[in-house]
């Protein structure tokens, strides 16, 4: 390609707006605080669109697009089990969470939490969380440093191996010089340009079909059971994409923007605004995948690349719609796209290693500029590490992000919910949730079965958490009026 053009053009602007943007945080970023949460100052409209952006990692643009093409209408049940899930997190947990870190010695990160909710002075809790987080993370960012390559790879016919180190270079850059403030500020740019691809690729994937009537009828002449709303799957099939919405409440580099928000009253305008933006996404993503099935069914000389590998599908109708200009513009909202999950995700790993073990037990006395120091080093040994799982040119981007999510959505999520609602709930249970969940996510994969392994995963957490709790002696007076301290705060505000 070349470096008059008007796609490298694009591109450079957009890459260099995102490190310039990573430069103005820089300049704001002055405790560790700041560097990890921003120093809790994010408003609705940043937290919502930061939230939503690095929730809708590069699955959204390439992975739920891909599923669709290649399985049809089936694969929404997806898109239904995130809207309920991610409702349900900000209306039930966003809230109580941002309360709660508050109280519990102003908790920065989850295993932070978790320790100061149970008062685990055998630090266990912190260790355990912190190793979850590590062995997910790395998964979950492989799948972002995947997206990036494929989309280096396609447009620029670069080898996959250069492909994957472009794409990750710019993430690294501005998590590393400006950290949250840089990563939640770009979320909302980024999160701005996929909303607006979103919605304009498959309009024209439409028209392109003849319109709505004529895309049907292509797609019915391509294959009758991609119009069927119960796929191969079955009922199984079902469950287990709507059970994608339970994995929300586990999910750390969400649950950290809860944790961002300057205050309590945020959260409900937030959450109107993430939700809007989350429908108009997934809508939009859907509609590229199943429309572009019609499309490319009319246009069959050029389906050959989509139809190797379905994941291309958004990135081929971008480019062959629209004039390089805009084809520019659409194909840096995938990069939005992966940029800005990545970007989450390589804070909180950062966040758990120099929170969680290097002041927590190295460093106890360690400075804001020392801390600060170390979580940038701690960016780049996590990126390290997620670009050697990703070295793989067959790794799917889909395939990564489903079992990342569940191993958190199992791990973390029955502890959050119950650690917040229950106050009966115990140290040890949590322990047990913890290891339940994720070990039964992992030798579940191993089974092959069709049951997504989110499923066995959350209800073994639960169980466990619950019956230890029970077993064992009741939490500390003290943590008990806390935790009805908490409630009665939250009751006022009208949680």
């Amino acid at each position: 390609m070349r470096l008059d053009s008007p796609l490298f053009l694009t591109f450079s602007a957009y890459l260099l707006l995102m490190v310039g943007i990573g430069f103005i945080a820089w300049r704001r970023t002055r405790t560790f605080d700041d560097y990890i949460l921003g120093g809790r100052s994010l408003g609705s409209y940043v937290t919502a669109l930061a939230a939503g952006a690095s929730d809708m990692s590069g699955w959204l643009m390439m992975g739920l697009p891909g599923a669709l093409y290649l399985g049809g209408a089936s694969e929404s049940w997806i898109a239904i089990g995130l809207v309920i899930g991610a409702w349900a997190n900000w209306r039930f947990v966003a809230g109580p969470l941002r309360v709660y870190t508050e109280r519990a010695h102003n908790a920065l990160t989850l295993p932070d939490y978790f320790t100061h909710r149970f008062e685990d002075h055998s630090r266990l809790l912190r260790i355990l969380s912190a190793l979850v987080i590590l062995v997910f993370f790395a998964i979950y960012c492989a799948s972002g440093i995947v997206a990036g390559a494929r989309l280096f790879e396609s447009m620029f016919g670069l080898p996959y191996g250069e492909a994957m180190l472009w794409g990750a270079a710019v993430t690294i850059a501005y998590t590393f010089i400006g950290g949250f403030l840089a990563v939640s500020w770009t979320d909302t740019v980024q999160a701005t340009l996929m909303i607006f691809a979103l919605l304009l690729v498959p309009v024209f994937a439409i028209l392109g079909a003849g319109g709505p009537g004529e895309a049907l009828a292509l797609v019915e002449q391509v294959d009758p059971a991609r119009l069927q709303w119960i796929g191969a799957g079955g009922v199984i099939g079902i469950v287990s994409l709507l059970a994608w919405g339970l994995g929300y409440v586990g999910q750390p580099h969400l649950l950290a923007r809860f944790m961002a928000a300057d205050s309590l009253a945020t959260i409900p305008r937030a959450r109107r605004i993430a939700m809007t933006w989350m429908v108009l996404c997934l809508a939009g993503s859907m509609a590229t995948g199943f429309f572009g099935i019609a499309w490319f069914a009319a246009h069959p000389e050029v389906a050959g690349p989509v139809d190797a590998n379905p994941e291309r599908v958004f990135v081929a109708l971008s480019e062959l719609l629209f004039n390089p200009w805009i084809a520019g513009v659409l194909l840096s909202a995938i990069l939005a796209a992966v940029m800005s999950t990545l970007a989450a995700q390589l804070l909180v790993c950062s966040s758990a290693l120099t929170e969680d073990f290097y002041r927590g037990f190295l460093r106890p006395r360690a400075g804001h500029g020392e801390l600060v120091w170390v979580g940038r080093a701690m960016v780049l040994a996590v990126a390290l590490l997620a670009m050697w799982i990703a070295r793989d040119p067959e790794s799917r981007v889909l395939g990564l992000v489903s079992y990342a999510w569940a191993g958190f959505g199992a791990a973390f999520g029955p502890v959050v919910v119950l650690s917040l609602f229950w106050k009966r709930m115990t140290r040890n249970g949590a322990l047990a949730g913890m290891l339940a969940g994720a070990v039964t996510v992992i030798a579940w994969k191993q089974t092959g079965s069709a049951l997504y392994e989110i499923v066995p995963g959350f209800i073994a957490a639960s169980v466990a958490i619950v019956a230890v709790s029970l077993l064992g002696r009741a939490p500390s007076p003290q943590l008990q009026a806390r935790h009805e301290q908490v409630r009665a705060t939250l009751s006022e505000s009208g949680y």
